[in-house]
């Protein structure tokens, strides 16, 4: 709606020629003007219009259709001023200054491919899309929050969790970066930032032990980069809080093709039943930090 009201506003018709109300509106474009004529062709725009029109137009579009229409365009498309203009405009800012941002389309991209790719983080599809590796005790289950001598989360759309029992409790997800949209070339060159986010807490009533393991893999799984944290030991009468953990990977090595996160753990007092660590909204997103 928003690009009909600014076609209709500079007087854009369906057949991409601009309206022109007088000459005298307009003394740039003039000689593109027909003798008795009130139209002139898109491309004889001013480029910053024409740039200000582009940047309207999703970015698969620009790149796989736009920049074959003619050399203008293909330039217009290939230059930073377009996608930190289409960066702007979608509200994708870096947190520091513009000079922060080496590759604007790369930057662009890499906004609007961000998500979650950790699926099924809080258990709403129970244990689809997870891998249990070690299921020991009275094995993995699944509660609503808060759950008994629990504390609520800190985000209120989330209601679930798993829960480990008194023998060691793992369970992992497995993700191929081409199948998520990151190509090779991408993760090699550009190499984007990988953040890893995990939350875990205890029972009031019961101490427990928290693990983690994020590995960076190769095509043929070889590791490549690792984030392996010490066990995390919550005491018994702990405040049942929720915790964060998180690690970003930087300037990882070429080749990485998987993402492979681990976490789980078990309770440390050996009770029957799911006293163990509650973990739930892990996630992993690929892409640059932007301003809130």
């Amino acid at each position: 709606r928003r690009r009909r009201r600014r076609r209709k506003r500079l007087g854009i018709s369906q057949a991409g020629r601009l309206a022109l109300p007088s000459a005298a509106r307009a003394p740039a474009l003039q000689a593109s003007v027909k003798e008795g004529g009130t139209m002139v062709h898109i491309g004889d725009l001013p480029e910053d219009i024409l740039l200000d029109l582009l940047s309207l137009v999703p970015g698969r579009d620009l790149v796989l259709n736009c920049r074959l229409v003619c050399s203008q365009w293909r330039e217009l498309v290939d230059a930073a001023a377009l996608w930190k203009r289409k960066s702007q405009r979608e509200g994708y800012l870096p947190p520091g200054q513009d000079r922060s941002v080496p590759d604007w389309r790369t930057f662009y991209f890499l906004c609007i491919m961000k998500r979650n790719l950790i699926k099924n983080p809080f258990a709403e599809a129970e244990w689809k899309h997870w891998t249990l590796d070690s299921n020991g005790g009275d094995k993995w289950t699944i509660e609503n929050l808060p759950g008994a001598h629990g504390k609520e989360f800190p985000h209120p759309h989330i209601r679930k969790y798993f829960v480990t029992s008194y023998g060691l409790c793992m369970k992992h997800q497995l993700i191929n970066l081409k199948d998520e949209g990151y190509w090779d070339e991408l993760m090699d060159q550009t190499k984007p930032d990988i953040v890893v986010k995990d939350w875990y807490a205890a029972r009031y009533d019961c101490g427990c032990q928290y693990r983690l393991d994020v590995k960076l893999l190769s095509v043929d799984h070889i590791v490549l980069a690792e984030f392996s944290p010490p066990a995390v030991v919550i005491e018994q009468w702990s405040d049942a809080e929720w915790h964060e953990i998180s690690h970003t990977f930087h300037n990882y090595p070429s080749g990485v093709r998987y993402i492979y996160f681990r976490h789980g753990g078990k309770d440390t007092q050996f009770w029957a039943g799911w006293y163990g660590v509650r973990v739930t909204n892990s996630s992993i997103t690929i892409g640059p930090e932007v301003a809130s």
